[in-house]
């Protein structure tokens, strides 16, 4: 029998508020165990929440860039179960009215474009963090993380491959962090995914049973995870076993997903209104005031960048995905160079070099108006392309303008005619065999005399001249 998957995610944000969602402490990360705590996100009787006015906002404003209704009226409930990490015995979260609702966001998997819908919106704050590691029998508790506020995403089950499950996340990563709601670092646990996974026969309306799986901190995990379930849950059905209902834990060191603990079902947290926290209530002046903040979405970018800038589709899907490299782009088009130009080196050069720093685009010293400088020496001859290669390297490593460098290291193209001519002379005496070759039908070894008198030079003669003297000596 033929199978497809059906599944849902709920994807945990931590907000870019500096204090938590009930009190005033800060929300760092990587401070010292327990140093960031209060009586009320350390639960002590008698204490009471007052709401993080930043983070209502920046949900609302992930609402507006998701298509969202946002909800004239919303309120928060508690959300009761006990675990060493809640110290108040229950979560404060939203339950019947979430303030977000009915939204959608656009994918593209193998060209085509799907719409994955949003069930809704709601905010919370996180539990601490069970320390297990280094431990005997017993584990410690850090409440630093209690009390964050948290947004949680919730899709409806429109997606059916792990594949359409990565690119939801990598979308809608790429949107909190262009509207600067979150830093988006599943590593660190800012952005967190889990996933409800169910398999029925193609063709059939019905849902089968579902699972829900935990633990994925990183794209390549959330793909790895719901392929090993969606086979498992496959075997199992091919073999004439049932689907149990229960959370399971992802191991990345297996490659497998673990039973946990059957799932949970929303009575069984005796949800009820919090009574500590009055109703929220949202008026269009607010609702606009929030959305005039919107900057320009990747979606909208991409299009413009290919309309604005003529370039391939591709070039500007990775240009766009972080809302740093697209301002970083814009302003190295600005000075007048040639848009695919700039790209090319921004993907190519600019990138490798981040990338072998694990560094970010506005963590590197190099400013966009130096690469415009760079390209620019290019264009008007004074640089080869190759040459151009190692003064981009040394402008990213010192900080220093392309000119400078090229004057310090004597590094401008020699574009003489007669001093070029003198080189190719001597490369083509000194390969007579390759000539004979050459004139005899073998063109591919034009290359090869280009590459021995650029190295002559040091890759400082200019290419076309070579060229042109190379196959004006050769048709002899």
């Amino acid at each position: 029998m033929q199978y497809e998957a059906v599944i849902g995610l709920e994807i945990h944000a931590q907000l870019l508020t500096e204090s938590k969602m009930f009190c005033g402490c800060s929300t760092k990360f990587g401070s010292e165990p327990n140093s960031q705590t209060c009586p009320v996100c350390i639960g002590m009787p008698g204490v009471l929440p007052v709401m993080n006015r930043k983070a209502l906002e920046y949900v609302i404003k992930t609402g507006l860039a998701v298509n969202c209704r946002i909800a004239p009226y919303s309120r928060f409930a508690r959300k009761n179960y006990f675990y060493p990490d809640l110290p108040k015995g229950y979560q404060i979260s939203q339950y019947e009215l979430p303030l977000c609702e009915c939204g959608f966001v656009e994918i593209s998997v193998n060209g085509a474009v799907k719409t994955i819908g949003l069930t809704r919106i709601h905010l919370e704050e996180d539990a601490g963090k069970n320390i297990h590691e280094g431990a005997s029998n017993y584990s410690l508790v850090d409440l630093n993380r209690a009390g964050t506020p948290l947004m949680e995403i919730v899709t409806e089950p429109d997606i059916r491959t792990p594949q359409e499950a990565v690119e939801f996340m990598k979308k809608l990563r790429a949107i909190v962090r262009c509207i600067e709601v979150c830093d988006g670092n599943m590593e660190q646990g800012s952005l967190r995914c889990d996933a409800n996974v169910s398999v029925r026969p193609v063709g059939q309306k019905e849902f089968g049973t579902k699972t829900e799986i935990k633990n994925m901190n990183s794209f390549k995990f959330v793909e790895k995870a719901l392929d090993y379930e969606i086979k498992r849950q496959i075997k199992v059905l091919n073999e004439g076993g049932r689907i149990i209902q229960e959370t399971r834990l992802w191991d990345s060191n297996r490659g497998v997903t673990e039973s946990m603990r059957s799932k949970e079902e929303a009575y069984d947290y005796r949800y009820f209104p919090d009574p500590d926290l009055v109703p929220v209530e949202t008026d269009n002046a607010w609702i606009e005031q929030i959305r005039s903040q919107l900057v320009e979405l990747p979606d909208s970018r991409k299009q413009r960048f290919v309309s604005q800038y003529s370039l391939p589709e591709h070039d500007a899907d990775l240009l766009t995905s972080e809302r740093a490299t697209a301002e970083w782009f814009e302003q190295a088009v600005k000075p007048g160079c040639e848009p695919k130009a700039v790209s090319n080196w921004m993907m190519g050069e600019l990138m490798r070099l981040l990338n072998e720093e694990n560094r970010q685009i506005d963590e590197c010293g190099l400013k966009p108006e130096q690469l415009a400088g760079l390209l620019k020496l290019i264009d008007n001859g004074t640089i080869s392309g190759k040459i151009a290669k190692t003064v981009f390297e040394d402008m990213y490593k010192t900080g220093k303008d392309a000119d400078l460098i090229v004057k310090e290291k004597g590094l401008l193209q020699v574009s003489d005619e007669s001093e070029i001519k003198k080189v190719v002379d001597d490369i083509l005496q000194k390969n007579p065999k390759e000539v004979e070759r050459f004139r005899a039908g073998e063109e591919k070894l034009l290359g090869f005399f280009a590459g021995q008198i650029m190295k002559a030079t040091k890759g400082q003669a200019n290419p076309k001249i070579v060229n042109e003297l190379l196959r004006k000596k050769l048709s002899l």
